[in-house]
């Protein structure tokens, strides 16, 4: 049984094209270089981890014919990543239980604040969500098939985000500026590298382009993949620019791992 990870979204914040309908360098008639906000999914059998509800997340599932959620992990608690929680509500409405959800302590104390209603018993809504303690190895056993997500912290400007490596091949790393020098080690020789790469210039709380290239040096990935794009960042024009080990993600992008 093969584990599939799927790119929902490889946009960033604003997505691509923005709500004014402004494209940047993108070339509009590309269908690669239309994109939503970051999310991802990790699919064994019929069982699916959701990382991140962007809030795009409504229409990336429909798009992938994503009939169920089991799991759902958080990266961290910015907009572009929470704010479609509230459409997990169909998955609890179907399956008559709350679903599971994981997060580092800051993402997990602001989803209950912003989002009180989803986690604890109000006077109109019964809880869809049950939060859990994000583990530095969280494990699952689904059909015989063991999943692994290794949670480390990295560095996004001036708050952490939560890096996942999925059973030491492939690690997902959609917002981040920085990885701590003690855990660069467990980035070594990985099949595939998911990193963000906000644009060509330098960013304070994104990877840009000449950072991600000099990484991937370092680390050695088969593959690398780049994600949290933003409107400068055309697909083609990328795709012909960096060395074949690297290529610009899209949305609904999948491989197994």
């Amino acid at each position: 049984m093969n584990i599939k990870f799927t790119i929902l979204g490889c946009g960033y914040s604003m997505g691509v094209p923005r709500i004014d309908g402004y494209f940047g360098k993108c070339n509009p008639k590309n269908k690669k270089n239309y994109r939503t906000r970051c999310s991802a999914l990790i699919t064994s059998s019929d069982f699916n981890i959701l990382i991140d509800t962007s809030p795009d997340i409504k229409f990336q599932l429909i798009k992938n014919k994503v009939k169920n959620i089991d799991k759902v992990f958080y990266t961290h608690a910015h907009a572009d990543q929470t704010h479609g929680i509230n459409d997990l509500r169909v998955f609890y409405l179907k399956n008559k239980k709350k679903i599971p959800v994981f997060a580092d302590k800051n993402t997990n104390n602001y989803l209950i604040k912003a989002f009180k209603y989803c986690f604890k018993d109000t006077s109109e809504y019964p809880p869809i969500l049950k939060m859990n303690k994000l583990k530095k190895i969280n494990k699952f056993n689904v059909n015989g098939k063991k999943i692994y997500l290794k949670s480390i912290p990295v560095q996004h400007g001036k708050i952490d985000s939560i890096c996942y490596i999925i059973n030491n091949k492939c690690a997902y790393a959609s917002d981040i500026s920085k990885i701590y020098k003690k855990d660069l080690k467990q980035f070594y020789n990985l099949k595939y590298f998911i990193v963000d790469c906000l644009r060509y210039a330098p960013h304070y709380s994104h990877f840009n382009l000449d950072q991600v290239i000099n990484l991937v040096k370092i680390i050695k990935p088969k593959k690398t993949i780049l994600t949290n794009l933003n409107n400068e960042m055309d697909y083609n024009f990328l795709k012909k620019k960096l060395p074949k080990n690297i290529v610009p993600a899209y949305d609904g992008m999948s491989f197994l791992i």
